[in-house]
């Protein structure tokens, strides 16, 4: 299973957004492109595809730009994936009725796997380790 740019662009959006979630501080596209590498033009259709899905908002004015729709706790991967690809897994095997049933119900159980495993990861989560890194020193 290879994931695309896109899904990495739009974790990484979500992510540079969720830091600034408990200051309530609105991002401008510029600097959320810039603080998380990502092209400015491409970001600004991931954040509508996020808008359309209530991860993110927008906030209109000087002040304006985007933030999380909800606290970073109750954003997951999956969420972020489900808005950018329809599916965190897909096959066609699943609705392919030539597939043998053994085969089609591996798929499932992978489906169901992965689907867990993304849900599993809340923003809030990422975040805790990456203070828990900060916090670390090397002697």
């Amino acid at each position: 299973m290879k994931l695309s740019a896109k899904s990495d662009y739009a974790a990484r959006a979500v992510l540079g957004l969720a830091r600034e979630y408990h200051g309530g501080r609105s991002l401008r596209v510029e600097d959320l492109a810039a603080g998380q590498g990502l092209p400015p033009n491409y970001l600004i259709q991931i954040l509508i595809e996020l808008k359309s899905r209530k991860i993110v908002k927008s906030v209109r004015g000087k002040e304006g730009g985007y933030l999380l729709a909800r606290p970073p706790a109750e954003i997951t991967l999956g969420d972020v994936l489900r808005c950018v690809h329809g599916q965190v897994f897909d096959s066609p095997a699943l609705n392919d009725e030539a597939c043998p049933p053994e085969l089609r119900t591996a798929w499932l159980r992978l489906q169901q796997a992965l689907d867990e495993a993304a849900d599993g990861i809340t923003f809030q989560k990422l975040l805790e380790q990456g203070l828990d890194k900060e916090k670390m020193y090397y002697i």
